[in-house]
C-alpha cells in the first residue's frame, strides 16, 4: 500500500479487532482431504495464534495430520450493521504443536491463561490436549461492502496491506463489458 499511515492505522484495526475477540473459527483437512470446521479459544502474540485443542478433537487430529488450515475471526451477528457485511480477519495458518513444556508450548500456556483463565492450563496438564501454535502465512481484513484488504507477511498488526479492487459489479455492467470486447 502506498499510503503508510493508512496501512499503519489498518493494521492497527486489524490488531484492535483480534484483540476483541476471544474465539477463532477453524478450518482443517482430515486424512481424505475432507474440510471440518470448528472453533477455539485463542490468544495472540505478535506473531502467532495460540490455541489447545485435545487430540480426541476432530479439528486437533487433523491439524496433527495436516498442518495447512485457516482461520476466521468475525463480528458478532447482533453487533453488525449488516449481516452480509460482517467485520472479519481470516488467516491461512501452518499449525505446529511444540513439545510439552518447550518454550513454546509454555508461550502459548502462558498467554492463554492470562487471557482466557485457569482452564488452558488445566486442559494443557491432560495427557489428550495440546498447545497449537498457528502461524499467519497470508490473510484478508474486510471492513464491509467495498472494503477488503489482502494481509501479506510480517509480524501480526505489521503487514503489507493491499486494497481489494476488484469485485462487485452488477451482471449488467459484467455483460456489457463482454460486449464490448467482443465488437473490438
Amino acid at each position: 500500500m502506498e499510503n503508510k499511515t493508512l496501512e499503519q492505522r489498518l493494521n492497527e484495526e486489524v490488531l484492535e479487532f483480534i484483540g476483541d475477540r476471544r474465539s477463532l473459527q477453524i478450518a482443517s483437512i482430515d486424512e481424505e482431504g475432507v474440510p471440518f470446521a470448528s472453533y477455539a479459544p485463542f490468544a495472540a502474540d505478535d506473531r502467532s495464534f495460540y490455541v489447545v485443542l485435545s487430540d480426541i478433537a476432530v479439528h486437533g487430529k487433523n491439524l496433527l495430520w495436516e498442518p495447512r488450515g485457516s482461520i476466521l475471526l468475525i463480528e458478532d451477528e447482533d453487533s453488525a450493521e449488516e449481516l452480509f457485511a460482517r467485520r472479519r480477519v481470516s488467516y491461512q495458518v501452518r499449525a505446529e504443536a511444540p513439545e510439552v513444556n518447550s518454550v513454546e508450548w509454555s508461550t502459548g500456556v502462558d498467554l492463554l491463561e492470562k487471557r482466557l483463565g485457569k482452564m488452558p492450563r488445566m486442559l494443557s496438564e491432560l495427557d489428550d490436549f495440546r498447545v497449537f501454535r498457528l502461524h499467519p502465512l497470508s490473510g484478508r481484513y474486510v471492513k464491509g461492502f467495498g472494503a477488503a484488504y489482502a494481509l501479506a507477511g510480517g509480524a501480526l498488526g505489521q503487514e503489507s496491506v493491499n486494497h481489494l479492487t476488484d469485485g462487485h459489479r452488477s451482471r449488467r455492467e459484467k455483460a456489457d463489458e463482454a460486449n464490448d470486447h467482443q465488437a473490438a
